[in-house]
């Protein structure tokens, strides 16, 4: 109701301009405020008050040219002037459920609108990585970016919605290891499981279907395995050090055919886990989009070739840093680790 009085308003002063009867180069947005009581009315306004000086008029002697100049409307019983300049307005009876009749002769199309003019929006969201199921701080992403693409569709926007699948770099050899650490077990081989594997029960039964469909294809025994690694935490040693020691083993005895069949059948079962999730929440995407398609086309390589040739690099410590400082940033970025692998940042910058 306050909007249609406001444009109420803004229609009569826009009339009044045309007429040469109210002087000013611009009507402000008028402040349309609950009355202080019934004896105010319903709805009141300072418009007359705030465009008073600009006008060349009392505000009370503009507020009156504006009611006077008011078309009638139905939802309306009356208009008074009251105090310095303040317009109140008495609603009729039935004009609070009067929207009723045009929600229900509209139906779905209540509400939408054309503001967008077609332009052209990507929302991308939740994203979680393919590492384990979503939990309930995903289904809040979710819910929220669902919304948001539901509104801007409704408001005139062509909304794509896109989850990007973080199923390339390190995380995902630790996923990859730790199904393969499960596989083994069920394959009689006995070996520590590592300290920084992936421990969900979700692990299990990944390692579960990949044996029962591969039998012994992947297996290996756990003394080749463990041979020279070295020390994992519970001995003292550094976990970080071990599960990195403990991939490049994974991928020297299964070979990297082996072992990308093995990492791409681990992201495809949590992948697939967390579209039937999301599914069943309602939420729909135009596109998934994997990250490893950034790498396997080079798009990552060359992304981070032409920030380097263009002087925003710098070595350190083995690694490649992006001098993201010299642009506001609080700190630079590493783009290519000691091992030469790319980071999560890296794949980003080729992405955007």
């Amino acid at each position: 109701m306050k909007d249609r009085i406001a444009e109420l308003l803004i229609a009569t002063a826009d009339a009044l301009q045309k007429q040469g009867v109210l002087d000013v180069d611009v009507v402000p947005p008028p402040k349309v405020e609950r009355a202080r009581g019934d004896a105010h009315g319903d709805w009141a306004c300072n418009i007359a008050l705030v465009m008073a000086k600009a006008a060349g008029m009392s505000p009370r002697r503009l507020a009156e040219a504006l009611v006077a100049a008011l078309p009638a409307v139905d939802w309306v019983e009356r208009v008074e002037v009251a105090g310095p300049g303040f317009i109140n307005f008495f609603l009729a009876k039935d004009a609070a459920g009067s929207v009723v009749g045009r929600i229900l002769a509209a139906g779905a199309d209540y509400g939408r609108n054309e503001s967008g003019g077609g332009a052209r929006v990507l929302i991308e969201f939740v994203s979680a990585n393919p590492t384990g199921p979503l939990h309930v701080g995903h289904g809040r992403g979710a819910a929220y970016g669902a919304s948001l693409a539901a509104l801007l569709r409704a408001c005139g926007y062509a909304v794509e919605c896109e989850y990007y699948i973080n199923d390339a770099g390190r995380q995902m050899d630790i996923l990859t290891v730790s199904v393969w650490a499960r596989y083994l077990e069920l394959c009689g081989e006995r070996m520590p499981f590592p300290a920084n594997g992936y421990r969900g029960d979700y692990i299990r039964d990944i390692a579960a279907v990949l044996w029962r469909r591969e039998g012994g294809g992947f297996a290996a025994a756990a003394a080749a395995v463990v041979d020279g690694l070295p020390a994992d935490a519970a001995g003292g040693g550094d976990k970080e050090r071990y599960i990195d020691a403990l991939i490049a083993r994974c991928k020297a005895l299964l070979g990297a055919d082996k072992y990308g069949q093995a990492h791409a059948y681990s992201a495809k079962a949590i992948t697939d886990d967390i579209r039937d999730d999301l599914a069943g929440f309602g939420v729909r995407y135009d596109k998934w989009f994997a990250e490893s398609e950034l790498m396997n086309d080079g798009a990552v390589a060359a992304a981070v070739d032409r920030l380097r040739r263009g002087g925003h690099t710098r070595e350190r410590g083995g690694a490649l840093w992006f001098k993201s400082t010299a642009f506001g940033d609080e700190k630079d970025r590493v783009v290519r680790r000691d091992n030469g692998a790319y980071t999560y940042f890296a794949s980003d910058i080729a992405y955007h």
